[in-house]
């Protein structure tokens, strides 16, 4: 029988898997995906949000406690555990060295990427990089792994985990760490969580899945069937307005668009319906997913003019181009005297001051609603660009309940060796919203958490078992 059982294959599962067999528990992963697509959304990433009170290599400046708490607040509205958030941001400050010795790379921000070179320690080669670096490191260490191996069940017993199954399969092991991912992929769940609106819409059928296709929370769901603790809302999530051409599946970073603080953002009638430049775009960009997704049709316009180009970085697709605002409303199928109307209304309302797109600067918008209230400058110089956008969830927040044991809960009591990482409980940290990088540091710490619990589980359950024999 293994000591530990991870299920998950991507940063969460990968931390616990290597922390487990650290502390001398054999260890079985298990990955759902082929080999090809190993890591979850994990392969989709580009850095961890880290805590640090001072210069740090390839961090600036410092990035205390207590700025990273307030920013997180400040996105999730209050929706969140601040003592396992705390916990989540001291565990930041101090996982980068474990992460190098297992292979994993740090460099700089490019130029471009969203402000974060205060916040923010970049992948070397992105997250496919630090998937590829831990898996390498897992299989010198002895762990065991199993691609095409997901599972739909468990056996559970008094809130204990017995035995993990493959269909007909079943998998013995004296403790266990769930970390499968959420149910992002999972379109009837989706469907089902947001429901029909107001215009008679299922707004779900529009959305593209930016993450991974195997996350369809066929765990999750069993864990709540199971009468698992549960958090979170399942219609809030990981949701990023992202070009409404990306495929699918798997679109990953390069399908975001990140112009959006740098002109206006109108729905298919040509009407803007949100503040563009609410906050520094690390910080926001993850809501815009959502205030797309209750638009008509879920679909909405990303227009800038040619003094933006070059100050964000470059999405994948081209955007539509005309030489004027009229002609660039026909060629994205907006009324063009409606669209026209919009932009010279907004012209119109800037007010002019510094701009400057790294501060939070005076340009904005005066007797406009809503407001423009930061990078205000007026859309006036051709070429005029659009680029269409669609919701697209990387991970949903609804999961587990847990405290800073990792410990899966039944009824308020906690498992002595089941436990969970990732985005199967982000919902405790993330009630909503997001800032850039949490999600990496929330798996980072929990899975690390997870890991090392699970394996003084099975050590446990090992010497219990052995005392129960020698009697």
């Amino acid at each position: 029988m293994v000591d530990v059982l991870v299920i998950g294959g991507g940063n969460a599962a990968l931390c616990a898997a290597l922390m487990a067999r650290e502390a001398g528990a054999s260890v079985l992963l298990l990955e759902a995906a082929p080999r090809a697509w190993r890591g979850g959304n994990s392969q989709h990433t580009r850095n961890l949000r880290c805590m640090h009170d001072a210069p740090q290599d390839v961090l600036v400046d410092a990035y205390p406690e207590e700025e990273y708490w307030q920013d997180l607040l400040k996105v999730t509205g209050g929706q969140t555990d601040e003592k396992l958030a705390r916990l989540v941001i001291r565990e930041s400050a101090t996982c980068r060295g474990w992460m190098r010795r297992h292979g994993v790379n740090f460099q700089p921000p490019l130029s471009g990427a969203l402000h974060v070179a205060r916040t923010n320690a970049f992948f070397m080669g992105g997250g496919k990089a630090l998937v590829n670096a831990y898996y390498r490191s897992a299989e010198a260490l002895g762990v065991r792994i199993r691609y095409d191996a997901p599972v739909d069940a468990l056996e559970l017993e008094g809130g204990r985990f017995k035995a993990a199954r493959i269909g007909a399969e079943r998998i013995e092991a004296r403790a266990c760490v769930l970390a499968a991912g959420g149910f992002e992929s999972n379109r009837e769940w989706l469907r089902e969580a947001w429901g029909q609106d107001e215009r008679g819409e299922w707004p779900a059928d529009n959305f593209l899945i930016r993450g991974t296709r195997y996350n369809q929370g066929v765990l999750l769901k069993f864990m709540l069937d199971a009468g698992a603790d549960r958090i979170g809302d399942p219609s809030q999530s990981h949701c990023v307005a992202i070009d409404a051409r990306a495929p699918l599946y798997d679109g990953g970073i390069c399908t975001r668009i990140d112009c959006v603080s740098l002109g206006v953002v109108v729905n298919r009638e040509a009407r803007r319906f949100y503040d563009e430049g609410e906050d520094f775009w690390p910080k926001r960009y993850a809501i815009w997913g959502r205030l797309t997704a209750m638009q008509p049709g879920q679909i909405a316009y990303s227009i800038i003019d040619a003094k933006a180009v070059g100050r964000f970085m470059p999405p994948v697709f081209p955007g539509v181009t005309a030489d004027s605002v009229p002609e660039l409303g026909r060629r994205l199928g907006l009324d063009p005297v409606a669209f026209e109307h919009t932009i010279r209304e907004y012209n119109q309302a800037c007010r002019a001051g510094t701009f400057d797109h790294t501060v939070l600067d005076d340009c904005r918008t005066e007797g406009l609603a809503p407001a423009k209230t930061h990078w205000a400058r007026p859309i006036d110089t051709a070429p005029f660009y659009g680029y269409a956008l669609r919701p697209g969830i990387t991970f949903t927040y609804l999961g587990l309940k847990v405290d800073e044991t990792a410990a899966v809960r039944f009824d308020g009591v906690p498992s002595d060796n089941l436990f969970v990482a990732g985005e199967m409980m982000a919902g405790n940290v993330l009630g909503k919203g997001y800032t850039a990088g949490v999600g990496m540091s929330i798996g980072t710490a929990f899975g690390r958490i997870a890991g090392t619990r699970a394996a003084a589980a099975a050590q446990r359950t090992h010497r219990n078992g052995a005392q129960h024999a020698a009697a």
